[in-house]
């Protein structure tokens, strides 16, 4: 290749993740719009797009897993909190078939 098309080509820039913050915070709020945070970190602006996206996804689960009153969970460990108490209650339900069902119909003759 000619030292001209190696040059073109841009290296990947890795944000940090407090830089990641920092960028959000600034688009966020209104200190920066999305092309001038791409130009100070030196992003294309999808990446910008991505990494508010992102953000705002991150806080809104962790405020959706938040109850008052508990610590912190997070969305797998709630959802998995109530498949336990849906399990149990489905065992119970279950249980009491079966006892209505051996109660109805007796226990069945031994041949």
């Amino acid at each position: 290749m000619s030292d001209r098309i190696m040059n073109s080509r841009k290296t990947r820039r890795r944000l940090a993740p407090s830089e990641k913050y920092e960028m959000f915070v600034s688009v966020l709020t209104g200190q920066a719009t999305q092309r001038e945070a791409a130009a100070k970190w030196g992003v294309d602006r999808s990446t910008v797009v991505h990494v508010c996206r992102v953000a705002k996804q991150g806080a809104l689960d962790a405020l959706a897993a938040s109850v008052p009153g508990r610590p912190g969970q997070s969305v797998q460990e709630a959802a998995l909190s109530r498949a336990e108490a849906e399990i149990t209650r489905l065992r119970a339900t279950v249980t009491e078939q079966a006892v209505a069902l051996h109660l109805h119909e007796g226990k069945a003759a031994w041949d």
